[in-house]
C-alpha cells in the first residue's frame, strides 16, 4: 500500500457521496420507484465513473487536453442533457401515471450521465494526476471507487426510497419533484456558469 493510497480513498469518499446530477436521479427514482429500481442505474453509474477513471489513467486523459474542443462539446452535450433531464422533473405533475410524470432512470440513462458529465471527467483526471503512484496501478485505482462510489449513491436510493411514505400526496411529490428538477438544473449549468 502505497502513502497515497488513505488520501485517496478518503477523496473517492467525498467525490462519490456529495450531491450531483447523478446522486439527484437516483434519490429521485428511489423516491418514485422504490429502491429495487435503483439498484441497476447505481451499478451502472459506477461502472461507468470507474471505467472512466481507467480511461483516463490509460491515456485517454491526455488527449482530452490536447483537444479542448472535445471537452467544450461533451460539456454542452451533459449540461443539455441534464437540463432536459430537470424539466422532466420540474413540468412533474405529481400523479402517478399522469403524462407529465417524470420518466424511469434507467441504467443507459446512468451510464451516459457519467460519461458525458465534465464533472466526472475532472475528478478522473484529479485521481490519475494525485494518486496514481508506483505500487498502485490504474485498475486498481479505478476498482477502488467503484468499491467506495456503490455504497455511496445507494445511500441516495435509500434516502429517496425512505422519503417515498411522506410523498404519498401528489402536491408533496410534485414539489419534491420540482426542487430536485431545480437542483439539477443547476448542478448542470454551475459548471457552465463558474
Amino acid at each position: 500500500m502505497t502513502h497515497s493510497f488513505l488520501p485517496f480513498v478518503a477523496f473517492a469518499l467525498v467525490a462519490s457521496i456529495s450531491p450531483g446530477p447523478t446522486n439527484l436521479l437516483i434519490l429521485a427514482q428511489g423516491a418514485r420507484h422504490g429502491l429495487r429500481s435503483t439498484l441497476v442505474p447505481i451499478l451502472a453509474a459506477c461502472l461507468a465513473a470507474a471505467a472512466t477513471v481507467l480511461l483516463v489513467g490509460m491515456g485517454l486523459g491526455q488527449w482530452l487536453t490536447r483537444h479542448p474542443q472535445a471537452q467544450h462539446l461533451m460539456m454542452w452535450a451533459g449540461v443539455l442533457w441534464l437540463s432536459w433531464l430537470a424539466w422532466q422533473l420540474l413540468r412533474s405533475t405529481g400523479v402517478t401515471g399522469a403524462p407529465a410524470q417524470a420518466r424511469v432512470f434507467t441504467a443507459v440513462d446512468a451510464a451516459t450521465l457519467q460519461v458525458i458529465n465534465p464533472k466526472v471527467w475532472l475528478m478522473a483526471v484529479s485521481v490519475i494526476g494525485v494518486f496514481a503512484a508506483p505500487g498502485l496501478a490504474v485498475w486498481q485505482l479505478a476498482l477502488v471507487f467503484l468499491v467506495i462510489a456503490l455504497p455511496c449513491m445507494a445511500l441516495w436510493a435509500v434516502l429517496g426510497a425512505g422519503s417515498a411514505a411522506w410523498l404519498q400526496t401528489p402536491r408533496r411529490l410534485r414539489v419534491f419533484n420540482q426542487a430536485l428538477g431545480g437542483l439539477l438544473l443547476l448542478s448542470a449549468w454551475a459548471a457552465v456558469l463558474s
